[in-house]
């Protein structure tokens, strides 16, 4: 309504000023293509009676069924010779053209009026020389009462069209608000079921391509993340229970026979130092447990990590020497593939550090013995690359995304120790240090490849392709 108002506003006046001007314009023409006309016919009845007379009235005649206004001829001492002029018509325009011999475009009331000179010469003027001496002044007289009706019935026009797009947008404005707020309050009510019974209750899926449906559809996968979050932390107090029972059994076990065995004047040696050695494994597992939810805490709290030139060699020579004894123990071979030059890449060293040790570590733990490990770094495309290779079962395709998620365990693990916790830190932390965790397809076993960007030292030769 607002809108029509303001065009009525900006549109209804230049309209009529417009249509008046081309009026005015349209009847000067109008005067400026009769006039030769007129002067002839005023010519003739000269000749022939001396003065105006029929042909004049027969031309202005014409000229008025032509224009639909009013024609008249005037002399010299401005009175009507043919033709009609308005009672109460102003004369100034016709003073003037006899002043100063120039048509005059003027209005008065509710009348457009065109007076132009007639170079016509009377009888008793033969002699004047003046070429542009007016003897008689032609004025047409037109009325703009129709621009007023055309004006009129385009403002009523409008008032129609404001009347009926107010009513309009009423009716939409109302079914618009009503269906909004159903679906709201859908919404609504499927927030509270959720609240109050859990995540399990089933959400409505609102299928509209706007802003609402973008909301359900949004707020439908909120749920179905949150319910495998909550789904994966069942799994994990599960897990983690039973893992946490079976070496605190043990660890309670071996400590109570170890007491036994000390208490008594004669105890074998050898079994107390197995009992301290089972006892030092199970705290190595709650070590490790207490480790992988420190890194975790550590990247939901959004640590800042160190961005800076690591050479990825040096960090696999020295990670894979951490593993030494435990692979020799398993009877693995740790075989560590040097690139064929330094391999620099940007990141924070003890982050990548950690992603090479998960990777290593979980390599051994799910290779069997009697297979070997390899572990290679170097440039591959835009980044470089740390792969870890096994002999390993190897992960079903369907759980190639699975397994970095939290608290997820692959269905090859044998019952291997850990938490599911090792690869989501690994992914996450590659991730924050700006490249990528994934496990690559491959014949046999498992090949998990690190990517980072490179980064050069300052003064460092371009990398080779590996």
């Amino acid at each position: 309504l607002a809108t029509l108002a303001v065009a009525a506003l900006a549109l209804l006046s230049p309209l009529q000023d417009r249509l008046r001007s081309q009026q005015a314009s349209a009847l000067r023409s109008a005067a400026l293509n009769a006039r030769p006309r007129v002067e002839d016919a005023i010519r003739a009845d000269l000749r022939s009676v001396g003065a105006t007379g029929e042909r004049t009235s027969i031309v202005l005649r014409q000229i008025q069924t032509a224009t639909g206004g009013q024609a008249a001829v005037l002399g010299l001492d401005r009175t009507v010779l043919e033709g009609s002029v308005p009672v109460g018509d102003d004369l100034q325009d016709i003073t003037e053209v006899l002043a100063r011999n120039r048509s005059v475009i003027s209005r008065q009331d509710d009348r457009q009026r065109v007076a132009l000179s007639l170079n016509t010469k009377p009888l008793g003027f033969e002699d004047i020389r003046d070429p542009e001496f007016p003897f008689f002044v032609l004025a047409l007289r037109q009325s703009d009462a129709q621009i007023a009706d055309t004006v009129a019935q385009v403002r009523q026009a409008f008032v129609t069209a404001a009347i009926v797009g107010l009513a309009v947008a009423l009716i939409l404005g109302v079914l618009l608000t009503t269906t909004l707020t159903r679906r709201l309050a859908r919404l609504r009510d499927a927030a509270m079921r959720i609240t109050t019974h859990g995540m399990e209750v089933s959400t409505p899926v609102d299928t509209r391509n706007d802003e609402v449906g973008d909301l359900s559809r949004a707020m439908v996968r909120m749920q179905a993340g949150l319910r495998r979050q909550e789904e994966a932390r069942r799994q994990f107090v599960a897990t983690a229970s039973h893992e946490l029972r079976t070496p605190l059994t043990s660890l309670s076990g071996n400590l109570e026979l170890l007491g036994e065995d000390l208490a008594a004047q004669d105890f074998d040696r050898e079994d107390a130092r197995q009992q301290v050695i089972s006892a030092q494994g199970e705290l190595a597992r709650l070590r490790n447990l207490a480790t992988e939810l420190l890194d975790l805490s550590r990247l939901d709290a959004g640590v800042e990590l160190r961005s800076e030139p690591v050479e990825l060699g040096e960090v696999v020579r020295a990670v894979a020497a951490e593993f030494a004894l435990q692979a020799h123990a398993r009877q693995t071979l740790l075989e560590v593939v040097p690139p064929r030059g330094p391999c620099w890449a940007r990141g924070d060293p003890d982050a990548v550090a950690r992603v090479a040790r998960i990777l290593i570590d979980n390599a051994l733990r799910y290779t069997p013995p009697n297979t070997s490990v390899r572990v290679t770094s170097g440039y591959a495309g835009e980044g470089a690359t740390v792969m870890v290779i096994d002999d390993g079962p190897g992960v079903p395709e369907e759980e190639a995304e699975a397994i970095f998620e939290r608290f997820r365990r692959g269905t090859t693990t044998r019952g291997e120790g850990g938490f599911g916790l090792g690869l989501a830190i690994g992914r996450e932390l590659a991730e924050r240090l700006g490249g990528g965790l994934e496990l690559s397809p491959t014949p046999r076993g498992a090949r998990f490849v690190l990517t980072l960007p490179i980064e050069l030292p300052s003064g460092g030769r371009a990398p080779q392709q590996t």
